[in-house]
């Protein structure tokens, strides 16, 4: 049997915007401040993953519809799936949701990696996300967040070198890993590897302070191409010693 090649490089963004399609902007039309807070979009992420993307050859599947509407960063049975900020919607609405914007966007992704794995050809997934410095009245304390997986070689020896490289690049950050979520928790990566093998499979979290785009477009643009050159830094490491 051939062995597995690779990897190939799949980028994805949850939450890259914050639209509201017209046929549900009745259910919005009291919450327009909410739509432009974090709780209705994950700010800056749609810009690196477009950057990263125009770098080297991958596959890009980002969303620009708002999280309130439907987040596609949950499963199915997810509570928070439908967002409880937000006017709940009708049995006819949910269905319609998870059958044009949920369920297509999963099952795209999805699709692509089996073509891939297909083809013997191993996949390492980042899935770029941000994250508000305060919530709940705590204050986040990192700059960046790595999510992965302990359980999974791969996942967990890439982001330890990633980490380094980060803080290389940019000495100034606390960088932590499953912070500030767990990796194993309700995602797009954990639903992932729940379908695909540790060999076929790698996905990992990027979650940035948004702090940090709240800066002058020269910082963003430095901390943005910071980010892909420490990446594109542990993914040669990565592919000389751990695949």
């Amino acid at each position: 049997m051939k062995s597995i090649s690779g990897p190939i490089v799949l980028f994805t963004c949850e939450h890259g915007g914050n639209r509201i399609p017209k046929q549900h902007a009745a259910r919005f039309v009291a919450h327009q401040e909410l739509l432009q807070t974090h709780r209705g979009w994950d700010p800056g992420t749609l810009q690196t993953a477009n950057y990263f993307h125009r770098q080297i050859p991958s596959q890009l599947f980002a969303s620009q519809t708002s999280r309130l509407l439907v987040d596609l960063n949950r499963s199915e049975t997810n509570p928070a799936l439908f967002s409880k900020l937000v006017p709940p919607p009708s049995k006819s609405q949910r269905r319609e949701l998870l059958e044009t914007y949920y369920r297509p966007w999963r099952q795209d992704v999805v699709d692509w990696i089996s073509s891939q794995t297909e083809r013997r050809q191993r996949v390492r997934h980042l899935s770029f996300h941000s994250f508000t410095p305060e919530l709940h009245g705590e204050i986040r304390t990192a700059e960046i967040g790595l999510l992965y997986d302990p359980g999974r070689a791969r996942e967990r020896e890439f982001c330890d070198i990633w980490r380094k490289a980060i803080r290389e690049t940019f000495p100034e950050f606390r960088v932590r890993m499953n912070y500030p979520y767990r990796g194993i928790s309700d995602g797009h990566t954990t639903a992932l590897r729940k379908q695909f093998t540790p060999e076929q499979y790698a996905g990992i979290e990027l979650e940035v302070n948004q702090q940090l785009f709240q800066r002058p477009s020269r910082l963003v643009k430095q901390l943005i191409a910071g980010l892909y050159q420490s990446w594109d830094q542990a993914m040669q490491h990565a592919a000389s010693n751990l695949e």
